[in-house]
């Protein structure tokens, strides 16, 4: 029977390549789309990577994450430093790292923070922010900028930035009188770190040291740059800070006591939560994505049970010989469904093998330069089970010329049709 299977697919072999090839793209895009819905998950949850809890102004969770880690809205208002620093000296924190927001250039996102950004801050797998040129300001008019920035717009080490209010791409205020110098240019993370212009709170305070209300001084009555770096330039309030804590135990302590805080109204999230709030938004377009894969598989089965129908009138003449050589209607529709199986069999091989060698050569790429980690791991349970489910999908395929050639008689394959 493996014999007469095998003869019979080579002698159709091209239809038999093609049908495998879509069986193969199916499994692959199936799995794949699965592997990277889940490395997806995982790259945005690197984004604060080892960090506790998220502090800002009283707002939703959702909005508090965007504008802190994806730079994504605005914040509903500031809070202050003496608030900041008195959560900085709980003895259960280990580090804070301070964010001011809320200006820009040319398009991205201006941070004020300190040099704990740089000795604390994660991504990915707990990575630290490393520098390809330069190094963190250690002046007040330094900026660090990302490999996304430096790349845009060409950006090389001592290069003057102009900073302009407020967040939008286009600003007719600009602090073109108080530049920034590029000390600094990071490795690419994949995260919003690479579309990020990093200043000091001090450079922030510098900025905005004579302006009132959001609005520059008159013309003559603003400070030289020699007369602004001699202020004291501690910042007043930030737009948010993150924490680290000492031990894990203490998230909801911690939380309840920032949620509570009397001397001003507070918000402080535990990362995690807020992505799944996320993710319960996505899940619709995620359910999408699931259902295109699915009729992509199901077209690929579809292709396969139409080359064998079509295919079934050609080999009338071959089902005859057998038939007439003692193998019975049984044997005929067995054969069939071996070969769907078969061919359902192969392709799903073929596909894992086209998955594995994309995600092989694709994972360095992907995590140096998209943030992005696949994993090339093993088959989850699930995904045997999925596989398995398409074996027997590609078995009731092969069903149905089965019916047909069961039902054909030895005369009919015998007779010649003009």
């Amino acid at each position: 029977m493996l014999n007469i299977l095998v003869r019979s697919l080579w002698n159709r072999r091209g239809t038999a390549v093609l049908t495998i090839f879509s069986i193969s793209i199916s499994v692959t895009l199936l799995l794949g789309v699965e592997k990277i819905r889940k490395g997806v998950r995982a790259s945005f949850s690197s984004a604060v990577s080892g960090t506790d809890i998220i502090v800002g102004a009283r707002g939703g969770q959702l909005q508090l994450l965007l504008y802190s880690i994806f730079r994504i809205g605005n914040a509903p208002n500031n809070l202050s430093w003496e608030s900041y620093y008195e959560f900085r000296n709980n003895r259960r924190v280990g580090w804070t790292i301070p964010f001011s927001l809320g200006d820009s250039h040319r398009g991205y996102r201006v941070l004020g923070t300190n040099q704990d950004y740089f000795k604390y801050f994660r991504y990915g797998r707990k990575k630290k922010l490393e520098f390809s040129k330069g190094e963190q300001f250690s002046e007040v008019f330094d900026a660090v900028i990302g490999s996304e920035v430096a790349k845009n717009l060409n950006y090389q080490i001592n290069e003057e930035i102009i900073v302009a209010h407020g967040t939008g791409k286009k600003s007719f205020l600009q602090h073109d009188d108080r530049p920034f110098k590029v000390a600094g240019i990071l490795r690419p993370t994949g995260t919003p770190v690479d579309q990020t212009v990093h200043v000091s709170l001090e450079g922030i305070t510098a900025m905005h040291v004579d302006w009132e209300s959001g609005a520059p001084p008159m013309e003559g009555e603003n400070l030289s740059l020699e007369e602004v770096i001699k202020l004291d330039l501690q910042p007043g309030e930030i737009t948010s800070f993150l924490i680290g804590l000492k031990s894990k135990i203490h998230a909801f302590k911690i939380q309840r006591e920032i949620n509570s805080y009397k001397e001003e109204p507070l918000s402080a999230i535990l990362p995690g939560v807020a992505l799944q709030e996320l993710w319960n938004i996505l899940r619709t377009a995620e359910t999408g994505l699931r259902v295109i894969t699915w009729f992509v598989l199901f077209a690929g089965l579809l292709g396969m049970i139409t080359a064998l129908l079509s295919g079934l009138n050609e080999r009338r003449r071959e089902m005859a010989i057998l038939r007439s050589v003692g193998a019975g209607p049984g044997t005929i529709s067995f054969l069939l469904i071996f070969e769907s199986t078969v061919l359902t069999v192969t392709g799903i091989i073929f596909g894992l093998l086209i998955l594995y060698i994309t995600l092989f050569v694709s994972q360095p790429i992907l995590e140096a330069y998209f943030g992005l980690f696949i994993s090339v791991d093993s088959l989850s349970y699930k995904d045997l089970i999925l596989l398995v489910g398409i074996v027997f999908a590609g078995m009731l395929m092969g069903l149905i010329p089965a019916i047909k050639a069961y039902r054909q008689s030895l005369a009919d394959g015998m007779t010649v049709r003009l």
